[in-house]
């Protein structure tokens, strides 16, 4: 099984018409549901892959579509936490490519208050984490703690900081505290522009403790950095509605391929078939609107 750790919440984005003229800042918005890890646990479940979700989730409307968008999925709610607290929100505006730029209804929600759970489940292999959950306080502490104890007993871990420099008021603290993450994860996935805010490299990273970095790309595709290869897939030419998702399925798609496997040994042409799974599973979220990754049999 593997475990996705991290925020839920509800995407609010344009309604999915692609304008002949510049995008319309007032266009209708449809909620949606999202948040980075949320993402990933559906699109695995989507993939086939057995999930569970962990998280905290609001007992209000939108927090039920939430984990009933779960259960359509296929994926485990058991270490699901509920409260009162509102869902947090995401308002999403989409530029002329497709890129999406969020402004983000954080405080209060329910997320933010996700407690430590006990011990995972036997059968779980691998944990996944990200995003806003691990910026946002208190529960970016226990989110941390998380990782801390999945890396001590053995499991592989996927870290994607999905930076959103909104609300990171200190730069240079989140920043010592990203580098402080690095011995606890197998695989480390970003974009370029997180990279490049983050303002390190792959090699400096791949010093601190991953078996691997994976480079998102945008239309130029992924790189995998390991400490003897450097592989590049391209992306899928496909019309894009927007890009919200995409880095997500991502995620989704390398976990789905790695999973059980030892990524410190996995050479150039293993990786080159891993990469252009997750190029074609995000390239097919790009085509609809908001975070709707594919399912197995559309790939």
């Amino acid at each position: 099984m593997i475990v996705v750790a991290g925020e839920s919440l509800i995407d609010l984005v344009p309604d999915g018409k692609v304008p002949d003229g510049p995008p319309d800042p007032l266009a209708p918005l449809l909620p949606r549901p999202g948040g980075g890890p949320y993402n990933t646990a559906i699109a695995l479940g989507r993939l086939g892959a057995r999930t569970a979700f962990c998280s905290r989730v609001s007992t209000d409307a939108f927090g039920d579509a939430l984990v009933a968008g779960l259960r359509a999925a296929g994926v485990t709610t058991d270490l699901v936490q509920r409260g009162p607290e509102p869902t947090t929100l995401a308002v999403a505006s989409v530029g002329p490519d497709g890129s999406a730029r969020y402004g983000f209804y954080v405080d209060g929600t329910a997320d933010r208050l996700f407690a430590l759970p006990g011990r995972l489940p036997e059968d779980v292999r691998a944990v996944a984490f990200g995003t806003l959950s691990l910026a946002l306080e208190p529960g970016a502490t226990a989110y941390e703690a998380l990782l801390r104890r999945s890396a001590a007993d053995g499991l592989f871990t996927l870290l994607d900081p999905n930076i959103r420099p909104g609300l990171l008021p200190d730069p240079a603290a989140y920043r010592a505290r990203f580098a402080g993450w690095l011995p606890f994860v197998s695989l480390l996935k970003l974009s370029e522009e997180d990279a490049d805010w983050l303002g390190g490299d792959p090699a400096g990273w791949l010093e601190r403790g991953p078996a691997a970095v994976v480079l998102t790309r945008g239309g130029a595709g992924l790189t995998v950095y390991t400490r003897d290869d450097e592989v590049s897939v391209p992306a899928v030419p496909v019309r894009v509605v927007d890009t919200i998702g995409a880095g997500d399925t991502v995620n989704a798609a390398l976990l789905h391929g790695l999973v059980g496997r030892d990524v410190a040994a996995i050479g150039a042409e293993e990786w080159r078939e891993v990469l252009g799974f997750a190029a074609r599973a995000a390239a097919m979220t790009c085509t609809r609107a908001g975070a709707e990754p594919p399912f197995a049999g559309e790939l």
